[in-house]
């Protein structure tokens, strides 16, 4: 295990880690795939992490399943699959090794929003059922919102903001001097906030939270 200090922007880290215990998603993970069959590409880390052929094929299948693929593509070529298939092969070859980190670079990158939701779910349950650290690196404020529980929002290498979902999107004018976009959901809450002078009204940062407060100031306007 190696333990280390690193100064990031203004803020100082400690962290230890194990080779096999951190491990990192390209933005396009199917091109991580280089094995014959999609049995073979998903053992292969839990096979040069010293398991036994029986757990690393083991791990296989548990990782198939999670990604949402059936065994019957296990003895085919990856390179047969269709993209979102062998994007889901190359994330179950990762996740198959059980790392307690997993860095992700813009991971729902060209999916459309069912396939983003989906792929951020695969993390998510991830996440739950290991008790792992997962590192979203993204542009995509509305997953921000919705899977992360700490933001840090960098410019030019440096840490410019620290805080939960809710601490850093009440910034809103700073994240857009930054460049970054607000969330939809978050945009029409201010537009109503600012419409009808709605200065007590509570972050809202969910579309079903934000849908009920509106409904609710509606029916107190009519006194219903």
């Amino acid at each position: 295990m190696k333990s280390a200090t690193s100064s990031i922007g203004k803020g100082t880290w400690r962290y230890e880690i194990t080779a096999e215990g951190c491990w990192y998603i390209f933005q396009y993970p199917e091109h991580q795939l280089f094995e014959e069959t999609v049995e073979k590409d998903i053992c292969f880390g839990p096979l040069n992490f010293n398991y036994s052929e029986t757990e690393a094929k083991k791990r296989a299948y548990e990782m198939l399943e999670l990604v949402g693929l059936s065994k019957e593509v296990m003895q085919k070529s990856p390179f047969a699959l269709s993209g979102g298939q062998m994007r889901r092969v190359a994330i179950a070859g990762v996740l198959a090794s059980e790392p307690k980190v997993v860095v992700l670079d813009e991971p729902t990158a060209s999916l459309d929003p069912i396939g983003r939701k989906e792929m951020m779910e695969l993390f998510t349950n991830y996440q739950r059922e290991h008790q792992a650290t997962i590192v979203l690196v993204t542009h995509q404020m509305d997953e921000v919102v919705a899977y992360a529980k700490r933001v840090l929002v960098m410019d030019q290498g440096e840490i410019v903001l620290d805080g939960t979902p809710k601490d850093i999107f009440s910034q809103s004018h700073t994240l857009q001097q930054l460049g970054l976009d607000i969330p939809p959901v978050l945009q029409l809450a201010e537009k109503v906030k600012n419409r009808f002078d709605l200065n007590d009204w509570p972050a809202l940062f969910d579309e079903e939270e934000l849908a009920e407060q509106i409904v609710s100031w509606i029916r107190s306007r009519r006194g219903t």
